[in-house]
Order: C-alpha cells, then structure tokens, then sequence
C-alpha cells in the first residue's frame, strides 16, 4: 500500500498521530506537499463526507477525521506556503445574526476544507454587512449562511440584499442551509443554492469554484 493510501485510510479511522507520521514519511520520501494533500489527505476526507452523507458514519466520525486532516496540514502549511497556492477556492461562512447554533456551520467548515477550499470562519451571530464586506475584502467566490432557528432565517434575505447594496450580488454565490430551511425558501430570498447536508453543500460549492475558474 503507497503512504499516500495509507494516510488516507488513516485519517478515515480518524487516528492523528499515524497521520502525522506518515505524512512526514512521504515529505521524506520525496512527495510534493500538494500531492499528499491532494491524493492522500482531501480523498479520505471525501470518503468521509461521502459516508456522513449516507448516514454510514456521524458527526463524532466526521469530528475525528477532521482532527486527523488537520494534524496532517499543520505539517504540510510551510511547505505548501513555499509552493503554489492549493486553494481551490475562498468561502465565507457564519451562523446568522441572532443565532448562536455552529454545530452544523462547523461540519460544512470541515466539509469544505476537505474539498480543498479556504474557509473564513465568522462564527455565530454574523450580520449580512460581516459577511458580505469580508468576501469583499477576502476576493472570496461564495457565502455560506447557516440558521438553526425560524426566527433568524430572515437574515439570510439581508445578505442577498447587502451584496447587491455593496455591488458584489453577480460575484458571490450565496448558499443557505440549516434544518428549517427549503429549496421554496432559497429561491424566494434569492439565494444560489441550498443543501439539505453538509457533504452536498461541500461539493456544490466546490463545483461553482471549478466552473467560475
């Protein structure tokens, strides 16, 4: 089995430190950063997605594999700084102004990064101006609004309406989700897209990096 395997199937099993070994083992061997993020880290992390998705494994499953990747690219950041860059992508993510929940926001966090792409983290508690000045500022390609309550899934509304106010709307692919939100209300706010899970919210949003490239 080549360590580039070999690592995926350990961050799959969620176990850190034999991430970290053999992720220092294969720059050893000679393996560019980017290859051991890009075949060994980021598919076993679509694995997981993948099987989070099929109910296969759960959010404590997803958890560790995500703990696991992250040991993994704490080794690698350096020398990926000295290469080029391997974002596939910038995405802006926060929970709602008056919502505090970030269970979900955190899992499409992880999702998304597993998919190769930089993450902003606002947190809980974001207005629709935080999100749409810093992908402003950030060059970012998409938001990610996250609502766990009814109450606050109206500001997901004002942040379609501040990223036309600040002249961004046609650069920005807005994405929603939460439990109570829908497709109908999606495409009532105007927002791009909704998932129903993290996974599908991950691969949508990178397939709208790759096609705006």
């Amino acid at each position: 089995m080549s360590t580039l395997t070999e690592i995926s199937e350990f961050l799959q099993k969620g176990r850190a430190k034999s991430v970290r070994e053999l992720v220092n083992r294969a720059l050893e061997e000679g393996t560019p950063a980017k290859t051991i993020l890009e075949e060994g880290l980021l598919p076993g992390m679509s694995v997981i997605g993948e099987k989070f998705r099929k109910n296969e494994v759960f959010v404590p499953e997803v958890l560790v594999a995500a703990r696991a990747m992250n040991a993994g690219i704490e080794i690698l950041k350096p020398h990926l700084a000295a290469g080029d860059n391997t974002s596939k992508g910038k995405a802006v993510i926060g929970t709602v102004k008056g919502d505090l929940h970030d269970i979900g926001k955190n899992l499409v966090k992880i999702m998304l990064e597993g998919k190769g792409l930089e993450v902003i983290d606002l947190g809980v508690d974001v207005s629709a101006e935080q999100f749409v000045t810093t992908a402003k500022e950030q060059g970012a390609q998409i938001i990610c609004c996250s609502a766990l309550l009814t109450t606050t899934m109206g500001e997901m509304k004002e942040t379609v309406e501040e990223a036309k106010r600040q002249g961004i709307r046609d650069k920005v692919f807005i994405m929603v989700g939460g439990a109570p939100l829908t497709q109908a209300f999606c495409d009532q706010i105007g927002a791009d897209c909704y998932t129903s899970d993290a996974a599908s919210a991950a691969s949508a949003a990178l397939e709208h990096c790759q096609k705006s490239a």
